[in-house]
């Protein structure tokens, strides 16, 4: 039986409320030790998910505040087991007083992401769902919120059940070929095997083509500025995160490094990288400087090429031109464009061309319209997609047991081998939703909470 486990489920600091947590054996009535009701209703005698109000207490028995508190019992609660929330006020002392009670009424402190790895264990979530509480609580844009709600109410878990269930049905059909030769059961034939095999490797396929659109939405575009040096790009960083992050200066070159942040442009979270000024280096660490810049933009699945609107083009301008053009998305900004214009979107061979200016701000609007329309918001799948790298990897370590045995069957390789291919394909599908996954990566996978969640 699983321990008692307490703690404060709001961020620290002071706020308007403070919510106390609790699951597992014996919850309703450590938590009935430290709340005291205003009625008739004692806390453990409540229905389920009924609020109470009443006193909160500490160790001694003393009032701290005033206090709402409910409880869910098992199995139909979050964690599956036992549970109950104290509501307060967000005041650190009365919260921090208040769980030393709960401690000393036989509760110990809780795991970061204890309640959601004890709901996985429980069988009230699968591993998927349990990710997508993370990714819900980290969610910096509408469309990664969204797309984590979806997640959690199971559309990831649907779509890899579908392919799971069909490999299953053919596995299962030749072990009781296998199991019962006197029984009048359909021969395994083939084609039979093609068929199943070509649709689980047609969904495999359609899923993994998913993970690059869930990876920008719960980590970001990666993102690079790319140009010669004093061209503005420190300068419109700043202006899109709206404070000061890089320095800037009127003298040529004071970005000797890359530079990261995060900002969310027309909807879109972006991982900013602000780089060196492409130019022919002085000193190693400007060389080095300018080598990490053509590592971000080689990288960027996003570049902002950056140019001085009130300039010609010039060498270097030319260089970093011939290195955003590799990339696949590249938007063209011509910085400055509050001074007399020089250079013409006529002049440039991009499709996306934005005027802007670092200096007042005008054209980020603009800007982030075009980055929207780079990257759809709508485009989540109602949460069916796969969102890091470990489903990922999952995912292809499935489509690389099927592929083989694809290949077997042609080859003409025996039912039985081939089955065992399709066998390896369910564990790493169960892998995915924790069917099948180790205890090492479970732990991995909740060392990303918080306390309390």
């Amino acid at each position: 039986m699983s321990q008692l486990i307490a703690a404060i489920a709001t961020p620290p600091g002071t706020g308007g409320v403070g919510i106390l947590r609790l699951s597992g054996p014996g919850a309703i009535e450590a938590a009935a030790q430290v709340f005291s009701p205003a009625g008739s209703t004692a806390l453990a005698d409540a229905p389920d998910r009924q609020l109470l109000y009443g006193k909160l207490l500490d160790e001694k028995g003393q009032g701290l505040d005033s206090a709402l508190a409910f409880v869910s019992r098992a199995p139909r609660s979050y964690t599956g087991e036992d549970t109950a929330e104290l509501q307060c006020h967000g005041s650190p002392m009365v919260l921090s007083l208040a769980l030393e009670a709960l401690y000393a009424a036989g509760a110990r402190a809780a795991q970061p992401g204890e309640f959601t790895q004890r709901a996985f264990l429980n069988g009230k979530l699968d591993l998927t769902q349990a990710e997508a509480v993370i990714d819900l609580i980290d969610a910096e844009t509408p469309a990664a919120a969204r797309a984590a709600a979806g997640q959690l109410e199971g559309a990831l878990s649907r779509r890899i059940g579908g392919i799971y269930d069909g490999l299953v049905d053919l596995s299962a059909h030749f072990h009781a070929v296998l199991d019962y030769p006197d029984e009048e059961l359909d021969p395994f034939r083939a084609d039979t095997i093609a068929a199943a095999l070509e649709g689980a490797l047609g969904g495999l396929d359609a899923l993994l083509a998913t993970y690059q659109r869930g990876r920008q939405l719960t980590r970001g575009v990666p993102t690079a500025l790319l140009g010669r040096p004093n061209v503005g790009k420190s300068s419109l960083l700043n202006a899109l995160l709206g404070y000061e992050r890089a320095i800037v200066t009127q003298a040529p070159g004071t970005t000797r490094d890359t530079i990261e942040a995060k900002a969310t442009l027309g909807g879109v979270l972006l991982n900013l990288t602000d780089t060196a000024g492409l130019r022919e280096a002085g000193d190693e660490a400007e060389r080095l400087g300018v080598a990490r810049s053509r590592a971000a933009a080689e990288t960027a699945e996003l570049v902002l090429l950056v140019l001085d609107a009130s300039q010609p083009l010039t060498a270097e301008d030319r260089e970093a031109i011939a290195l955003a053009q590799e990339r696949p998305r590249c938007i063209c900004l011509l910085n400055k464009s509050d001074l007399p214009p020089v250079l013409a979107a006529a002049d440039l061979p991009f499709p996306w061309i934005c005027p802007v200016s670092a200096k007042d701000g005008s054209g980020l609007d603009a800007l982030g319209e075009r980055v929207a329309a780079l990257f759809p918001a709508g485009d989540t799948q109602g949460g069916a997609l796969l969102t890091n790298a470990r489903q990922m990897e999952a995912a292809r370590r499935a489509r690389g047991d099927l592929e083989r045995a694809q290949e077997g069957l042609r080859l003409g390789t025996p039912p039985d081998l081939l089955l065992s291919d399709v066998e390896e394909a369910l564990g790493a599908l169960g892998e995915l939703t924790g069917a099948s996954v180790r205890e090492d990566i479970t732990a991995r996978i909740f060392q990303r909470f918080c306390v309390g969640k």
